[in-house]
Protein backbone atom coordinates (compact mmCIF):
# COMPACT_ATOMS: atom_id res chain seq x y z
CA UNK A 1 0.00 0.00 0.00
CA UNK A 2 1.98 3.29 -1.70
CA UNK A 3 0.58 6.09 0.60
CA UNK A 4 3.78 9.11 0.25
CA UNK A 5 5.24 9.16 -2.91
CA UNK A 6 2.26 9.39 -5.12
CA UNK A 7 0.49 12.49 -3.00
CA UNK A 8 3.72 14.72 -2.55
CA UNK A 9 1.92 18.19 -3.99
CA UNK A 10 -0.47 16.25 -5.61
CA UNK A 11 -3.11 18.87 -5.91
CA UNK A 12 -6.49 17.27 -4.11
CA UNK A 13 -10.08 18.46 -3.24
CA UNK A 14 -12.22 16.88 -0.71
CA UNK A 15 -15.73 17.72 0.29
CA UNK A 16 -16.76 17.64 3.76
CA UNK A 17 -13.28 18.06 4.87
CA UNK A 18 -15.13 20.12 8.48
CA UNK A 19 -16.69 16.76 8.99
CA UNK A 20 -15.46 13.87 10.96
CA UNK A 21 -14.14 11.58 8.74
CA UNK A 22 -13.33 14.00 5.92
CA UNK A 23 -11.22 15.76 8.66
CA UNK A 24 -9.14 12.40 9.39
CA UNK A 25 -8.89 12.19 5.72
CA UNK A 26 -7.25 15.82 5.16
CA UNK A 27 -5.19 15.18 8.41
CA UNK A 28 -3.77 11.88 6.31
CA UNK A 29 -3.40 13.95 2.94
CA UNK A 30 -1.75 16.58 5.00
CA UNK A 31 0.98 14.33 6.41
CA UNK A 32 1.57 13.17 2.96
CA UNK A 33 2.19 16.28 1.16
CA UNK A 34 -0.67 16.67 -0.69
CA UNK A 35 -1.88 20.18 -1.78
CA UNK A 36 -5.80 20.46 -0.06
CA UNK A 37 -8.73 22.50 -0.83
CA UNK A 38 -11.83 21.35 1.48
CA UNK A 39 -15.26 22.64 0.31
CA UNK A 40 -17.68 21.96 3.00
CA UNK A 41 -20.27 23.61 5.70
CA UNK A 42 -19.14 24.80 8.51
CA UNK A 43 -18.89 22.09 11.09
CA UNK A 44 -22.30 21.16 12.61
CA UNK A 45 -21.02 19.90 16.12
CA UNK A 46 -19.67 21.91 18.63
CA UNK A 47 -16.82 20.72 19.22
CA UNK A 48 -15.35 19.25 16.39
CA UNK A 49 -12.55 17.58 14.77
CA UNK A 50 -11.69 20.18 12.23
CA UNK A 51 -11.52 23.22 14.89
CA UNK A 52 -10.03 21.04 18.03
CA UNK A 53 -7.05 20.33 14.88
CA UNK A 54 -6.79 23.44 13.62
CA UNK A 55 -7.47 22.68 10.25
CA UNK A 56 -8.90 25.50 9.10
CA UNK A 57 -5.06 26.77 9.44
CA UNK A 58 -3.23 24.25 7.76
CA UNK A 59 -5.23 23.83 4.26
CA UNK A 60 -7.33 25.75 1.80
CA UNK A 61 -10.62 25.83 3.30
CA UNK A 62 -13.61 26.73 1.12
CA UNK A 63 -16.83 27.06 3.01
CA UNK A 64 -19.80 26.45 0.58
CA UNK A 65 -22.98 24.30 0.21
CA UNK A 66 -22.57 21.42 -2.05
CA UNK A 67 -26.07 21.91 -3.72
CA UNK A 68 -24.58 25.22 -4.96
CA UNK A 69 -23.38 23.91 -8.20
CA UNK A 70 -22.06 27.54 -9.64
CA UNK A 71 -20.07 27.84 -6.69
CA UNK A 72 -18.98 23.94 -6.99
CA UNK A 73 -17.75 24.63 -10.37
CA UNK A 74 -15.89 28.15 -9.02
CA UNK A 75 -14.38 26.00 -6.46
CA UNK A 76 -12.94 23.39 -8.77
CA UNK A 77 -12.00 25.63 -11.55
CA UNK A 78 -9.24 27.59 -9.09
CA UNK A 79 -8.47 24.76 -7.00
CA UNK A 80 -7.89 22.32 -10.33
CA UNK A 81 -7.93 19.12 -8.31
CA UNK A 82 -6.24 16.32 -10.02
CA UNK A 83 -8.07 13.90 -6.97
CA UNK A 84 -11.32 14.71 -5.79
CA UNK A 85 -12.51 12.85 -2.68
CA UNK A 86 -16.56 13.21 -2.22
CA UNK A 87 -17.59 13.13 1.51
CA UNK A 88 -19.76 15.86 2.07
CA UNK A 89 -23.23 14.82 3.02
CA UNK A 90 -26.31 14.35 5.45
CA UNK A 91 -24.66 11.15 7.36
CA UNK A 92 -27.43 10.89 9.61
CA UNK A 93 -29.77 8.06 8.87
CA UNK A 94 -32.15 9.40 12.05
CA UNK A 95 -31.70 12.75 10.69
CA UNK A 96 -33.23 11.54 7.38
CA UNK A 97 -36.62 10.76 8.91
CA UNK A 98 -36.66 14.38 10.34
CA UNK A 99 -35.25 16.01 7.22
CA UNK A 100 -35.95 13.64 4.18
CA UNK A 101 -35.72 16.28 1.10
CA UNK A 102 -33.12 17.53 2.74
CA UNK A 103 -31.17 14.07 2.91
CA UNK A 104 -32.04 13.69 -1.08
CA UNK A 105 -30.97 17.03 -1.86
CA UNK A 106 -27.79 16.87 -0.24
CA UNK A 107 -26.42 12.91 -0.99
CA UNK A 108 -27.82 12.96 -4.25
CA UNK A 109 -27.97 16.22 -6.08
CA UNK A 110 -24.79 17.25 -4.18
CA UNK A 111 -23.43 14.32 -5.96
CA UNK A 112 -24.58 15.45 -9.48
CA UNK A 113 -24.01 18.83 -8.71
CA UNK A 114 -19.91 17.68 -8.09
CA UNK A 115 -19.58 15.49 -10.91
CA UNK A 116 -21.58 18.40 -13.32
CA UNK A 117 -18.36 20.39 -12.07
CA UNK A 118 -15.96 17.69 -12.64
CA UNK A 119 -17.46 17.54 -16.35
CA UNK A 120 -15.73 20.98 -16.62
CA UNK A 121 -12.41 20.78 -14.77
CA UNK A 122 -10.08 18.60 -17.35
CA UNK A 123 -7.07 18.59 -14.27
CA UNK A 124 -9.32 15.67 -12.73
CA UNK A 125 -7.97 12.48 -12.99
CA UNK A 126 -9.32 10.50 -10.23
CA UNK A 127 -12.48 10.65 -8.07
CA UNK A 128 -13.63 9.06 -4.87
CA UNK A 129 -17.15 8.69 -4.12
CA UNK A 130 -17.84 7.74 -0.42
CA UNK A 131 -21.20 6.60 0.20
CA UNK A 132 -21.89 3.62 2.89
CA UNK A 133 -22.69 0.05 3.55
CA UNK A 134 -26.50 0.46 4.39
CA UNK A 135 -26.94 1.70 0.26
CA UNK A 136 -27.54 -2.05 -0.50
CA UNK A 137 -31.09 -3.48 0.08
CA UNK A 138 -30.83 -5.11 3.53
CA UNK A 139 -32.66 -8.59 3.79
CA UNK A 140 -31.21 -8.81 7.12
CA UNK A 141 -29.56 -12.42 6.32
CA UNK A 142 -26.88 -13.83 7.71
CA UNK A 143 -23.82 -13.04 4.84
CA UNK A 144 -22.38 -9.99 4.10
CA UNK A 145 -22.89 -8.35 1.40
CA UNK A 146 -20.88 -7.80 -2.33
CA UNK A 147 -20.71 -5.39 -4.38
CA UNK A 148 -22.90 -7.25 -6.82
CA UNK A 149 -25.86 -7.20 -4.42
CA UNK A 150 -29.35 -5.37 -5.05
CA UNK A 151 -29.06 -1.75 -3.87
CA UNK A 152 -31.88 -0.04 -2.34
CA UNK A 153 -32.99 1.75 0.92
CA UNK A 154 -36.32 1.84 3.28
CA UNK A 155 -35.02 5.05 4.93
CA UNK A 156 -34.64 8.50 3.70
CA UNK A 157 -30.74 8.31 4.16
CA UNK A 158 -30.37 4.45 2.92
CA UNK A 159 -32.10 5.73 -0.29
CA UNK A 160 -30.06 8.77 -1.25
CA UNK A 161 -27.16 6.39 -0.98
CA UNK A 162 -28.01 3.89 -3.38
CA UNK A 163 -29.09 6.61 -5.97
CA UNK A 164 -25.80 7.98 -5.34
CA UNK A 165 -24.27 5.05 -6.55
CA UNK A 166 -26.62 4.94 -9.46
CA UNK A 167 -25.75 8.60 -10.47
CA UNK A 168 -21.69 7.91 -10.21
CA UNK A 169 -22.24 4.82 -12.48
CA UNK A 170 -24.43 6.85 -15.20
CA UNK A 171 -21.86 9.67 -15.17
CA UNK A 172 -18.94 7.16 -15.44
CA UNK A 173 -20.48 5.72 -17.90
CA UNK A 174 -21.90 8.77 -19.82
CA UNK A 175 -19.42 11.42 -19.70
CA UNK A 176 -16.15 10.75 -17.58
CA UNK A 177 -15.09 8.03 -19.74
CA UNK A 178 -11.56 9.56 -19.17
CA UNK A 179 -11.52 9.77 -15.73
CA UNK A 180 -10.89 6.82 -13.09
CA UNK A 181 -14.04 7.14 -10.72
CA UNK A 182 -14.86 5.04 -7.84
CA UNK A 183 -17.53 4.20 -4.89
CA UNK A 184 -16.74 3.46 -1.58
CA UNK A 185 -18.76 2.01 1.25
CA UNK A 186 -17.60 1.53 4.78
CA UNK A 187 -19.33 0.01 7.45
CA UNK A 188 -19.95 1.74 11.33
CA UNK A 189 -16.93 3.85 11.77
CA UNK A 190 -15.69 5.44 14.88
CA UNK A 191 -12.73 7.56 16.24
CA UNK A 192 -11.86 10.13 17.89
CA UNK A 193 -13.33 13.25 17.09
CA UNK A 194 -16.62 12.57 16.02
CA UNK A 195 -19.56 14.39 18.21
CA UNK A 196 -22.11 13.65 16.04
CA UNK A 197 -25.86 12.87 17.97
CA UNK A 198 -27.29 9.27 17.61
CA UNK A 199 -24.30 7.16 17.26
CA UNK A 200 -23.10 5.01 19.36
CA UNK A 201 -19.45 5.80 20.61
CA UNK A 202 -20.42 9.84 20.61
CA UNK A 203 -23.57 8.92 22.67
CA UNK A 204 -21.04 6.56 25.02
CA UNK A 205 -18.39 9.88 25.40
CA UNK A 206 -20.98 12.11 26.26
CA UNK A 207 -22.52 9.74 28.93
CA UNK A 208 -19.72 8.35 30.39
CA UNK A 209 -17.97 12.34 30.73
CA UNK A 210 -21.33 13.60 32.52
CA UNK A 211 -21.55 10.27 34.42
CA UNK A 212 -24.80 8.97 33.51
CA UNK A 213 -25.44 5.88 32.00
CA UNK A 214 -25.45 5.01 28.17
CA UNK A 215 -28.85 4.39 27.02
CA UNK A 216 -28.69 1.92 23.95
CA UNK A 217 -31.60 1.71 21.54
CA UNK A 218 -31.06 -1.40 20.08
CA UNK A 219 -28.48 -3.58 22.11
CA UNK A 220 -29.06 -6.82 19.61
CA UNK A 221 -28.39 -5.02 16.49
CA UNK A 222 -24.53 -6.42 14.83
CA UNK A 223 -22.74 -3.77 12.58
CA UNK A 224 -19.54 -3.78 10.90
CA UNK A 225 -17.54 -1.83 13.43
CA UNK A 226 -13.80 -0.45 12.28
CA UNK A 227 -11.91 2.77 13.36
CA UNK A 228 -11.67 5.34 11.03
CA UNK A 229 -8.58 4.73 9.29
CA UNK A 230 -8.96 1.38 7.90
CA UNK A 231 -11.67 2.83 5.21
CA UNK A 232 -9.61 5.98 4.81
CA UNK A 233 -6.53 3.82 3.76
CA UNK A 234 -8.28 1.56 1.46
CA UNK A 235 -9.81 5.08 -0.01
CA UNK A 236 -6.33 6.85 -0.48
CA UNK A 237 -5.52 3.48 -2.30
CA UNK A 238 -7.63 3.38 -4.24
CA UNK A 239 -7.19 6.76 -5.62
CA UNK A 240 -3.94 6.26 -6.45
CA UNK A 241 -4.93 3.18 -8.76
CA UNK A 242 -7.57 5.10 -10.25
CA UNK A 243 -5.48 7.70 -11.19
CA UNK A 244 -3.51 5.21 -13.20
CA UNK A 245 -5.51 2.83 -14.50
CA UNK A 246 -8.96 4.24 -14.79
CA UNK A 247 -10.73 1.79 -16.98
CA UNK A 248 -9.30 -1.21 -14.58
CA UNK A 249 -10.19 0.30 -11.12
CA UNK A 250 -13.33 2.18 -11.13
CA UNK A 251 -16.50 0.63 -9.71
CA UNK A 252 -17.65 0.03 -6.64
CA UNK A 253 -15.83 -1.28 -3.83
CA UNK A 254 -16.49 -2.22 -0.37
CA UNK A 255 -14.34 -1.35 2.79
CA UNK A 256 -15.52 -3.60 6.03
CA UNK A 257 -13.82 -5.29 9.13
CA UNK A 258 -12.47 -8.55 9.96
CA UNK A 259 -14.74 -10.84 11.25
CA UNK A 260 -14.60 -10.31 14.77
CA UNK A 261 -15.41 -6.12 13.75
CA UNK A 262 -18.93 -7.16 13.21
CA UNK A 263 -20.67 -7.69 16.81
CA UNK A 264 -23.69 -6.54 18.85
CA UNK A 265 -24.35 -2.79 19.96
CA UNK A 266 -24.13 -4.55 23.21
CA UNK A 267 -20.37 -6.22 22.40
CA UNK A 268 -19.35 -2.79 21.88
CA UNK A 269 -21.37 -0.94 24.77
CA UNK A 270 -19.51 -3.46 27.06
CA UNK A 271 -16.26 -2.99 25.97
CA UNK A 272 -16.35 0.80 26.05
CA UNK A 273 -17.16 1.21 29.64
CA UNK A 274 -14.45 -1.64 30.60
CA UNK A 275 -11.80 0.23 28.84
CA UNK A 276 -12.98 3.60 30.18
CA UNK A 277 -12.39 1.90 33.45
CA UNK A 278 -16.34 3.14 35.11
CA UNK A 279 -19.27 3.93 33.83
CA UNK A 280 -22.29 1.95 32.95
CA UNK A 281 -24.92 1.62 29.84
CA UNK A 282 -28.76 0.59 29.88
CA UNK A 283 -31.00 -0.94 26.99
CA UNK A 284 -33.59 1.65 26.08
CA UNK A 285 -36.66 1.31 27.75
CA UNK A 286 -40.17 0.84 25.54
CA UNK A 287 -41.47 3.77 26.12
CA UNK A 288 -38.02 5.91 24.79
CA UNK A 289 -38.01 4.12 21.69
CA UNK A 290 -41.52 3.94 21.24
CA UNK A 291 -41.61 6.75 18.31
CA UNK A 292 -38.17 6.18 17.31
CA UNK A 293 -37.87 5.36 14.02
CA UNK A 294 -37.14 1.99 12.17
CA UNK A 295 -33.25 0.87 12.00
CA UNK A 296 -31.83 -2.43 10.68
CA UNK A 297 -30.68 -5.11 12.87
CA UNK A 298 -28.17 -6.93 11.16
CA UNK A 299 -25.43 -6.05 7.92
CA UNK A 300 -22.46 -6.72 7.19
CA UNK A 301 -19.55 -6.16 4.15
CA UNK A 302 -17.68 -8.70 2.40
CA UNK A 303 -14.53 -6.79 1.74
CA UNK A 304 -13.18 -9.56 -0.83
CA UNK A 305 -12.83 -7.27 -4.02
CA UNK A 306 -10.81 -4.78 -2.14
CA UNK A 307 -8.27 -7.21 -0.80
CA UNK A 308 -7.95 -9.27 -4.29
CA UNK A 309 -8.01 -6.39 -6.27
CA UNK A 310 -6.25 -3.33 -4.08
CA UNK A 311 -4.63 -5.68 -2.12
CA UNK A 312 -5.89 -3.86 1.01
CA UNK A 313 -7.37 -5.26 4.04
CA UNK A 314 -8.44 -4.27 7.74
CA UNK A 315 -5.18 -4.04 10.27
CA UNK A 316 -6.91 -2.78 13.80
CA UNK A 317 -8.52 -5.47 15.87
CA UNK A 318 -11.86 -4.49 17.15
CA UNK A 319 -9.90 -3.93 20.85
CA UNK A 320 -7.12 -1.53 19.13
CA UNK A 321 -9.96 0.27 17.37
CA UNK A 322 -11.44 0.81 19.98
CA UNK A 323 -8.54 1.53 22.49
CA UNK A 324 -7.47 4.37 19.86
CA UNK A 325 -10.85 5.70 19.91
CA UNK A 326 -10.93 6.11 23.96
CA UNK A 327 -7.27 7.70 24.01
CA UNK A 328 -8.18 10.39 21.37
CA UNK A 329 -10.86 11.72 23.33
CA UNK A 330 -9.03 11.52 26.71
CA UNK A 331 -6.33 13.46 25.24
CA UNK A 332 -8.94 15.64 23.43
CA UNK A 333 -10.34 17.04 27.29
CA UNK A 334 -6.93 18.55 28.17
CA UNK A 335 -7.37 21.95 27.01
CA UNK A 336 -3.69 22.49 26.10
CA UNK A 337 -3.72 19.43 24.03
CA UNK A 338 -2.21 19.47 19.81
CA UNK A 339 -5.25 17.26 18.55
CA UNK A 340 -3.50 17.65 14.68
CA UNK A 341 -0.22 16.25 16.69
CA UNK A 342 -2.13 13.57 18.15
CA UNK A 343 -4.17 12.77 15.49
CA UNK A 344 -0.74 12.42 12.99
CA UNK A 345 0.50 10.11 15.64
CA UNK A 346 -2.39 7.53 15.16
CA UNK A 347 -2.17 7.58 11.21
CA UNK A 348 2.20 7.39 11.86
CA UNK A 349 1.13 4.17 13.89
CA UNK A 350 -1.19 3.02 11.52
CA UNK A 351 1.14 3.42 8.69
CA UNK A 352 3.82 1.78 10.93
CA UNK A 353 1.33 -1.05 10.66
CA UNK A 354 1.50 -1.14 6.77
CA UNK A 355 4.83 -0.74 6.29
CA UNK A 356 5.80 -3.30 8.66
CA UNK A 357 3.86 -5.73 6.35
CA UNK A 358 5.54 -5.15 3.09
Amino acid sequence: MALREFWRDRRVLVTGHTGFKGGWLATWLLKLGAQITGYALEPDTEPSFFERCGLGLRLRSEIGDIRDLERLRTALAKAQPEVVFHLAAQPLVRRSYEVPRLTFETNVMGTVNLLEAIRVTPSVRAVVIITSDKCYLNHEWPWAYRENDPLGGRDPYSASKACTEIVAEAYRSSFLHNVGLATARAGNVIGGGDWSTDRLVPDAIRALQAGVPLVVRNPRSIRPWQHVLEPLAGYLLLAERLYEDAENYSGAYNFGPSEDGAVTVSEIADLVVRMWGDGSWRAAEPRETEKAPREARYLRLDAGKARQILGWRPRLRLEQALDMTLAWYRESARTSADMFAFSSHQISFYQQLIGSEQ
